[in-house]
């Protein structure tokens, strides 16, 4: 039998850097949430089934003593102990925690009302819980969700499409969800945040490091406008195994999956399978049939029903919104006719700011900002220290 401090003692001493008081029951709990997060890799169903069946703390006290586990198998048993408790250290969970609350990082149980529900939808394999950077209680706002995802090395078609699908529907309150990596997330993230809208980053590792670390600025981006979101605690390194287990999440936390760009064996279509297994709505954009960044694309619309992608008309069809509404926010057709009247209420000499544009052209602010983004992206306007203006041609 291994000796491990579970007190509620223990417990408060580990999650005391967040600052947060937890009476004893729910300190315990969370720090059991912790150590079984350091114990187990993503996605560990046999450790699921056991904390389904015991909850985390009898789960974790049941681990540690050596007691028979009849939700188990023998075999089963013996192999998760033998994975986890090499693992198992009261100053690895503490060094986690005290590098969440340093880095702002938030846990997040089932117990909080914030939880994405959506998630369970994984059973066995959904994630204990999720470490969570940004305001949490956005995760509440991900019914209306769409993941754009694709390849790391993506064309110049390929970032255009993206850009454009998710700039316009994060502009109508679609929250974009994708991996933060290269290519394509990172093009959908970027647009997104120019929109205005919500958009969130799931990460491999640890939620307090960007990764690549070449996204370090537009992951901090996300954290300040958005979420990063990871299931492993912080400090934990990105491996192979945890980037196939993150994609199922961003398939299960989003409404709809969307792969823009994908070569034949791409990891995109690792999400796209766990969308199709979860029944979520599946879209894929066609590209050239000579592309081999579209390959895994045709191949999703041609063998495993995936719908074909020409605009975000088609993303808010496959997410079941009709004519009328988009996100169940703002009336459909907001952003598609009304860059006209912004750009009536601006001038190519005068640099204006985003309320007196507002004023000007007789609509809300929060929606002329959303447009301002669009229209940047497009390259009709462009933005400085005293606000915006309409962008010359020629320069």
């Amino acid at each position: 039998m291994i000796a491990f401090d579970l007190s509620a003692d223990a417990a408060r001493r580990a999650l005391s850097p967040a600052g947060v008081e937890y009476d004893p029951e729910e300190a315990r709990e969370r720090y059991a949430m912790a150590v079984w997060c350091q114990l187990i890799e993503p996605g560990d169903s046999v450790a699921g089934r056991v904390i389904g069946a015991r909850g985390s703390i009898a789960g974790l006290e049941a681990v540690v003593a050596g007691a028979d586990l009849p939700e188990l198998s023998p075999k089963e048993a013996g192999e998760g102990r033998k994975r986890w408790l090499p693992r198992l250290s009261a100053g690895a969970v503490a060094d986690s925690l005290a590098t969440a609350a340093a880095r702002g990082v938030r846990l997040v149980t089932r117990a909080d009302p914030e939880w994405p529900t959506q998630l369970d939808d994984l059973g066995a394999h959904a994630p204990l819980c999720l470490w969570v950077r940004g305001d949490a209680s956005a995760l509440s706002r991900l019914h209306a969700s769409v993941a754009i995802v694709g390849a790391r090395a993506a064309s110049h078609y390929g970032d255009h499409v993206a850009r454009d699908l998710a700039a316009e529907l994060a502009a109508g309150g679609i929250a974009v969800v994708s991996g933060g990596a290269y290519g394509i997330d990172g093009a959908a993230h970027r647009a997104a945040l120019l929109a205005g809208g919500l958009t969130v980053a799931l990460l491999a590792g640890g939620a307090d490091r960007a990764y690549p670390a070449g996204h370090t600025q537009l992951i901090d981006d996300i954290a300040r406008r958005g979420l990063v979101v990871s299931e492993v605690a912080c400090g934990s390194a990105p491996t192979k195994w945890r980037f196939l287990q993150r994609n199922r999440l961003i398939a299960a936390l989003s409404a709809a999956t969307v792969v823009v760009e994908a070569g034949w064996r791409s990891g995109s279509l690792n999400t796209a399978g766990h969308a199709a297994t979860l029944s979520r709505p599946l879209g894929a954009v066609p590209g050239q049939i000579t592309s081999a960044t579209s390959a895994g694309t045709h191949r999703l619309i041609r063998e495993y029903g995936a719908q074909c992608i020409t605009s975000a008309d088609d993303v808010r069809e496959l997410l079941g919104m009709d004519d009328r509404t988009d996100a169940a926010t703002a009336p459909r057709g907001t952003y598609t006719g009304d860059p006209t009247r912004v750009k009536d209420a601006m001038s190519t000499r005068v640099w204006r700011d985003a309320g007196e544009i507002a004023r000007r052209a007789g609509m809300a602010s929060d929606v002329v900002e959303g447009i301002l983004g669009l229209l940047r992206l497009d390259g009709a306007v462009e933005s400085g220290a005293e606000g915006w203006r309409l962008a010359r041609i020629g320069g």
